[in-house]
């Protein structure tokens, strides 16, 4: 048998490579491909320490994305939504209170924060609120302390101040047009020939428009004021005098500062009653001054005491400038005789 054939028929078994050792032998191979199998580990699982991540740095994280203009919108919303669930979990580190993640305002709210109507409302007397009647309110702004010189309008303003012992100033406001009506505009002549009769006859849904007292009250003084007009020229004449024919400003910061009557009211309310008149007490009197602009009582950090100032300064330089002028013609008049 030849030698090919012995060796096909009996092979005889390979023997495994012997392992090589290392310089300090197997042990440390198999350490370091132990190493090497855990740092594949961990690069697998590197994305899942994002979650692992506290608050602030995924905040941190998502406000650098954010700031990026290649994110797309999908990504920009879901780490909207990312920022805000961790925006509102509060951590209290070091003793610092946690504060309230701040939601920004609405295209809405924004409008409504910003709104020219919604700008604070003028700043009046302290008895005008919110709240009050808008007569009431329209009466402050537009007449209390703007002086009066109609005998008329004065006329009604003694009426009105007489009639706050029994109403107020808005019940007042709300009935004036039923004043006016029954009370012929407030003319003095035509209410003096009143008849007492027709004078208690002045009813509103069945009831007396004032009481008795000042029903006759009314009906007396208008005929007291056909005698001074007929003594001063007009009533208004008689009332300016007792303030020089200039209104006073008192320029009170407080509404407690503001009195119910003073020495000038009680002078006036003096004169009145020994001409006639009734139902004019010191009290009624100042209430009366006040409404006729006698005396500017607005408190000073109200937006109608500078314009009533103003409003009797320039009437005053407008008076001066009249009077000027005919002293001027009388002495152009003078010298011309003269000559």
């Amino acid at each position: 048998m030849s030698i090919a054939t012995k060796l096909k028929s009996s092979p005889e078994p390979v023997a495994e490579p012997r392992a090589i050792l290392g310089q300090a032998g197997n042990r440390v191979r198999f350490l370091d491909e132990f190493k090497r199998s855990n740092e594949g580990l961990k690069m697998l699982q590197r994305p899942k320490s994002l979650v692992s991540r506290s608050p602030q740095s995924v905040v941190q994280l998502q406000s650098n994305v954010s700031v990026d203009s290649s994110c797309s919108s999908d990504s920009s919303s879901s780490n909207s939504s990312v920022q805000t669930v961790s925006s509102r979990k509060t951590v209290k580190r070091n003793g610092v209170k946690p504060v309230k993640a701040k939601v920004a305002p609405t295209s809405n709210e924004s409008v409504m924060k910003f709104s020219p109507a919604m700008s604070p409302l003028l700043k009046r007397c302290d008895w005008i609120t919110p709240f009050s009647d808008v007569l009431y309110t329209s009466f402050h702004d537009k007449e209390w302390g703007v002086p009066v010189h109609d005998d008329g309008k004065l006329f009604e303003l003694l009426v009105f101040s007489q009639a706050l012992a029994e109403l107020s100033w808005p019940m007042i406001l709300n009935k004036r047009d039923k004043f006016s009506k029954l009370f012929d505009d407030f003319e003095p002549s035509s209410i003096a020939h009143f008849t007492e009769k027709k004078m208690l006859s002045l009813k509103v849904d069945g009831s007396l428009l004032l009481s008795e007292t000042k029903l006759r009250a009314v009906l007396e003084n208008a005929k007291q004021i056909v005698k001074v007009q007929q003594e001063f020229g007009s009533f208004s004449s008689y009332c300016w005098r007792f303030v020089n024919h200039k209104p006073l400003t008192n320029g009170f910061r407080y509404a407690r500062q503001v009195p119910v009557k003073t020495s000038k009211a009680e002078l006036m309310s003096k004169d009145m009653m020994r001409r006639g008149f009734r139902c004019v007490g010191p009290t009624v009197v100042y209430s009366f001054m006040q409404a006729a602009g006698m005396v500017n009582d607005h408190l000073v950090t109200c937006f109608r005491y500078q314009q009533c100032c103003n409003a009797n300064v320039k009437k005053d330089i407008k008076q001066k400038s009249q009077e000027t002028e005919m002293v001027t013609k009388d002495v152009e008049n003078f010298c011309l005789s003269r000559e």
